[in-house]
């Protein structure tokens, strides 16, 4: 079930958005180096909010890591900081078939075929996935236990709004599939892991910028308006231990009051997200991607 799952990815990319917090206010021409810890969280939420996901990356780790990663990138072995947003690895892929000639025509069939009107469907859908979800994160994957408890709330959030959002209705839909098919073909990123590849991390960050924020854009016509959630976001210290501190995050998503805690620590003046770093050393490490074996020749 395609759009299904495109759905499921969108409200997922809300997910990792909202991982930390972010006040609207006017973006200074050099931002300032956060001093606090506090600081460190809204401007990485800020340069979320501003589809700035090459700031993102040279915010999120050190000067070292950032280019052990940007390495990694050139070599196959990451897509860092991508990696960080759920489905990760379909993403090209999906970018790829939105680009595709006479990629309108087919998702329009597609949805008209199996979803258009199909209210209830979705809304199961949507409960059945935050199920799912919230199952899988209480007992899979690598997460830290602020995580695990941070992305429950997250799930539980989008899934309710899953089950009220017109996701059945096709006049959204006509208005929506030709917009990310049409800001996917302006990234030039179609094309599959190659083309991140070639381009390199900072070239394919600035162009996933535009097309993330018209999915925000998107979801905003399905009554998810993820730059007003943000803008609901207050981070404050907890406490702050020597280089180790804790930060307090609330917000709204959704209509939906989340709360979270976050680890984060200083190397060499500058707070970072603790969890961040983490998947950013693993990412860092990956291994070269096994070669695909070419067909057998007649």
């Amino acid at each position: 079930m395609p759009l299904i799952r495109r759905a499921t990815a969108a409200l997922l990319l809300v997910a990792a958005v909202a991982v930390a917090g972010c006040e609207r206010a006017p973006v200074p021409a050099v931002a300032p180096t956060p001093t606090q810890p506090a600081q460190a969280v809204e401007q990485l939420i800020e340069d979320l909010r501003r589809n700035d996901f090459v700031a993102f990356a040279r915010h999120s780790v050190p000067p070292a890591l950032h280019a052990r990663l940007d390495q990694a990138w050139n070599e196959g072995r990451t897509r860092w900081p991508l990696t960080e947003l759920p489905l990760d690895d379909r993403l090209p892929a999906f970018i790829t078939a939105l680009a595709a000639p006479g990629a309108e025509k087919q998702l329009l069939t597609t949805y008209n075929r199996q979803f258009s009107g199909a209210g209830a469907e979705l809304r199961s859908a949507a409960s059945t996935l935050g199920l799912f979800a919230t199952q899988y994160l209480h007992k899979e994957g690598d997460y830290s236990a602020d995580e695990r408890a941070h992305y429950a709330q997250l799930v539980a959030a989008l899934s309710r709004w899953g089950q009220k959002a017109p996701l059945g209705d096709p006049q959204r839909a006509r208005r929506a599939i030709p917009q990310l098919v049409a800001a996917a073909r302006q990234t030039g990123l179609a094309g599959g892991d190659d083309t991140f590849r070639q381009l390199g991390m900072q070239r394919s960050l600035e162009r996933f910028g535009p097309f993330f924020g018209r999915f925000k854009q998107v979801l905003q016509t399905y009554g998810l308006d993820v730059d007003a959630d943000l803008a609901s976001a207050k981070a404050t210290l907890i406490e702050e231990d020597g280089d180790r501190a804790r930060v307090r995050l609330n917000y709204t998503l959704a209509g939906q009051k989340i709360e979270a805690q976050l680890a984060v620590e200083r190397h060499d003046g500058h707070w970072y997200l603790s969890d961040a770093l983490r998947h950013a050393e693993t990412e860092a490490a990956a291994p070269a991607p096994t070669p695909t074996a070419a067909p057998p020749t007649r």
